[in-house]
């Protein structure tokens, strides 16, 4: 390869390394073109698969910053350039590799951070972005469901109250209408007593008159 062929390459997979979030290390011996033209397509709604140079991957690794893969570069190596979901990689690389043993994750990175085999596996057991996001909206929106009850709740407690209070103001206002009346009444009986009183002491004067006759 040509210098400035190599010095393209090694520009290109430094990019890779730097804007990728997770990138996977695989060796493929054995596989047809067909085969990783399969793993291409299946993979490529979360990264992009590579095959690479392993010196020129070293050299790109190191400018960018990544020793993950020191010591793990040997054989024929292709490498998942993770800009997507790195647990639905995961889920691909390993499907894959189950029906085509010839496939062998050996390690990556992940956010900076060295995964092994083993690690590579057990993110594949994880759930999607997906599948926790819905869970994620699904508790946020539980939780909404709960605020608003809690805020409603001492909304209609106080209208109760309200409706308690005027229930007892009218209550009131009721009883005391008899009340008022009782008064006027008995203005009327004390009028009438006064007028019998009086034609009383007519009467009296008048038979006195006789009396002293």
């Amino acid at each position: 390869m040509a210098k400035a062929d190599k010095t393209a390459s090694i520009a290109e997979l430094t990019e890779s390394f730097r804007t990728s979030n997770a990138a996977v290390l695989t060796e493929y011996r054995g596989l047809t073109v067909k085969q990783l033209t399969t793993l291409r397509t299946s993979i490529r709604e979360h990264a992009t698969y590579t095959v690479v140079k392993n010196t020129l991957t070293r050299r790109a690794a190191a400018e960018a910053g990544v020793s993950a893969l020191d010591g793990q570069l040997t054989g024929p190596s292709a490498i998942a350039f993770v800009t997507g979901d790195p647990v639905e990689t995961a889920k691909v690389l390993r499907e894959f590799a189950k029906a085509n043993p010839l496939l062998v994750i050996k390690g990556g990175v992940l956010d900076g951070r060295a995964m092994t085999a083993d690690d590579i596996r057990k993110l594949a057991d994880l759930e999607s972005r997906e599948v926790l996001l819905a869970k994620l909206a699904g508790a946020m929106q539980a939780s909404l469901s709960k605020a608003v009850y809690l805020f409603a709740a001492p909304l209609s407690q106080a209208a109760r109250v309200v409706d308690a209070l005027r229930a007892k103001v009218e209550e009131r206002e009721g009883a005391a209408a008899p009340a008022a009346a009782a008064p006027a009444e008995a203005s009327a009986s004390d009028a009438a007593d006064t007028e019998v009183s009086a034609e009383a002491s007519t009467d009296d004067v008048a038979t006195g008159g006789d009396s002293q006759g």
